[in-house]
C-alpha cells in the first residue's frame, strides 16, 4: 500500500471539487479551496477521523467497499478509481457488464436534478444512488443489503413493498419487471449474476415463474407510476429512462404527469423534505 501517494491522491481531488460539484449547499466562507474533509466523509458513509487519518498516511488498508464509497464522493472517473485501488493495493474491479461503480457523470446529473426524483440501479435492477428527492418519495435504500437492493426481488419476495402503489397497478407493474428482466437476461445470457439472480426469483416467487414462462419482453425506457405517498396522497409519475453507453446502469428520471397535480404534490414534498433532512442530498447502498 503507498500510504502517501493515497493521501495525495485523496487531498488533491478533494481541494478540485466544490460543495455544488456533488450536491451540497456552499454554506459559510472556505478558507480553503475544495471540499471539506468532513464533507467527503459525509458523503462516503464514514467518520472524519477515519478519513483524516487516510489524508494523514495513518490508519489501516481501506476495504474495496470504503474505496468504493470514496470514489463515489470524490467523483472519480473509472481510471481515477482504478488508480485509488492500485494505490491501496487491490486489483481494480473489472469494466464488464455488471460494474456497479456509477461514475462521475451520472452522479453530477443526479446532484443536479435536486427538485426532481431520480436514482440510477443496474440493468438488474439493482438501487446503486439515490438523490434526496428520491428517498422522500420511495423510501431509503442504502441499508438495504444483498438481494433486498433490487427492485424485482423485493416485489417478488416482500409483499409490503408494493403498498406504495395502488393495488390495480399490481398486474401491470409485476409484468413490467419482468419483462425487462428478460431483455437484459437475453443481452447477457453467459453473465453469472444474471443467471443467479433470475434463478433466485424463479425459485423464490411463483407469480415470477408463472410470469417468466409467458416470456414477454420489452426494454423499459419510459412508464407511468402512481405512487401513494403517506403525507402527500396520490402522486402520478411518468419514470423517464436513461441508458449508459453499455446499457449496464440507468438513470431513472420521476416527472409529473401532465394534466394532473403532481408537480405541486412534489413540490411540497421538497418542501418537507428541507425541514426533514440533512443537507447530504445523496443516499449511497
Amino acid at each position: 500500500m503507498d500510504r502517501s501517494g493515497l493521501a495525495d491522491f485523496l487531498r488533491r481531488r478533494r481541494e478540485q471539487l466544490t460543495p455544488a460539484d456533488v450536491g451540497l449547499p456552499p454554506g459559510v466562507r472556505r478558507r480553503t479551496p475544495g471540499l471539506r474533509r468532513d464533507e467527503v466523509a459525509l458523503l462516503a458513509g464514514m467518520s472524519t477521523d477515519y478519513y483524516t487519518r487516510l489524508e494523514q498516511s495513518r490508519g489501516p488498508r481501506p476495504s474495496t467497499q470504503v474505496l468504493t464509497s470514496l470514489a463515489r464522493a470524490l467523483r472519480f472517473s473509472s481510471d481515477e478509481r482504478d488508480h485509488l485501488y492500485h494505490l491501496c493495493g487491490h486489483p481494480a474491479p473489472g469494466r464488464a457488464l455488471g460494474d456497479k461503480y456509477v461514475g462521475p457523470g451520472l452522479l453530477h446529473m443526479l446532484a443536479k436534478l435536486d427538485d426532481t426524483p431520480a436514482t440510477v440501479i443496474t440493468d438488474l435492477g439493482e438501487v446503486l444512488v439515490q438523490n434526496r428527492m428520491h428517498t422522500l418519495l420511495v423510501g431509503d435504500h442504502g441499508n438495504r443489503k444483498g438481494l433486498d437492493r433490487y427492485y424485482a426481488w423485493r416485489w417478488f419476495t416482500d409483499p409490503e413493498s408494493r403498498a406504495i402503489f395502488p393495488r390495480e397497478d399490481w398486474d401491470r407493474l409485476g409484468r413490467n419487471h419482468v419483462a425487462d428482466l428478460r431483455a437484459t437476461a437475453a443481452r447477457r445470457a453467459a453473465d453469472a449474476d444474471v443467471v443467479e439472480f433470475i434463478g433466485a426469483l424463479r425459485s423464490g416467487s411463483a407469480e415470477f415463474e408463472r410470469l417468466w414462462d409467458e416470456h414477454e419482453v420489452a426494454v423499459r425506457l419510459s412508464d407511468i407510476k402512481r405512487i401513494l405517498h403517506p403525507a402527500i396522497g396520490l402522486i402520478d409519475i411518468v419514470c423517464e429512462t436513461l441508458l449508459t453507453p453499455n446499457a449496464a446502469q440507468r438513470l431513472l428520471v420521476y416527472l409529473p404527469r401532465p394534466g394532473t397535480d403532481s408537480a405541486e404534490k412534489l413540490d411540497l414534498l421538497r418542501v418537507i423534505g428541507t425541514q426533514s433532512l440533512s443537507p447530504d442530498s445523496i443516499t449511497r447502498p
